[in-house]
């Protein structure tokens, strides 16, 4: 019987939820900027959020056993959009 890369999960506690306010102001964070300063539909990227940034962020919600992946992220740099796919996720985990 061998085991297929798809059947290792890690085993980790999972967190708390992510919440929108949590996201904002982890953003927020990065960015050296006022949470309130970040609107859902701006675009993170001509607020300065470079790739490495991101990429942290992605992995500091994923904490805990929720499956992000960054290049979803990349598709849609917004709090919206991010939120939507952390929500989903979270959703989904139950």
């Amino acid at each position: 019987m061998a085991i297929e890369p798809g059947d290792i999960r890690r085993i980790v506690t999972p967190a708390a939820p992510v919440t929108r306010g949590q996201m904002r102001a982890d953003i927020a964070r990065m960015l050296h900027e006022d949470p309130e300063e970040i609107g859902g539909g701006d675009s993170l990227l001509d607020l300065g959020l470079d790739s490495m940034r991101a990429m942290n962020l992605v992995l500091k919600w994923s904490e805990g056993g929720l499956e992000l992946e960054f290049a979803e992220f990349a598709e849609n740099p917004t709090l919206d959009g991010w939120w939507a796919l952390v929500d989903a996720r979270q959703r989904a985990r139950g």
